[in-house]
């Protein structure tokens, strides 16, 4: 089990086993007896998803593109800051690169 802030991860195996002990708090065999009908009904009533529609036929599937390796400068005072945040300073920096990007972008068109 991996903890990285409030997400944590299992592999298939630890979830078999958890499943297996008892361990899950999901109850598959409730869930797989539902209809669709119900489904919806429950998915409605919860407030988290109050006036979520999905139009699922403008759905699309992104497949991440591979990231290239780049050796660059840059301000020691930037990469200390990034750094101070703690782990993934590296995405986060790809994060405002990429921002910075699109909104790049947006403003030509």
């Amino acid at each position: 089990m991996q903890r990285k802030g409030h997400t944590v991860t299992h592999t298939a195996q630890e979830l078999e086993a958890m499943t297996q002990r008892g361990d899950s708090r999901s109850d598959w065999t409730r869930a797989a007896a539902m209809t669709s009908e119900q489904i919806e009904a429950s998915v409605a009533s919860d407030p988290d998803e109050a006036d979520m529609v999905m139009d699922w036929e403008s759905a699309t599937i992104e497949m991440p593109q591979p990231k290239a390796v780049l050796n660059m400068r840059v301000d020691q005072e930037v990469l200390d800051y990034f750094r101070k945040t703690g782990r993934g300073y590296q995405t986060r920096i790809n994060a405002v690169l990429k921002s910075y990007v699109s909104r790049m972008r947006q403003d030509q068109h």
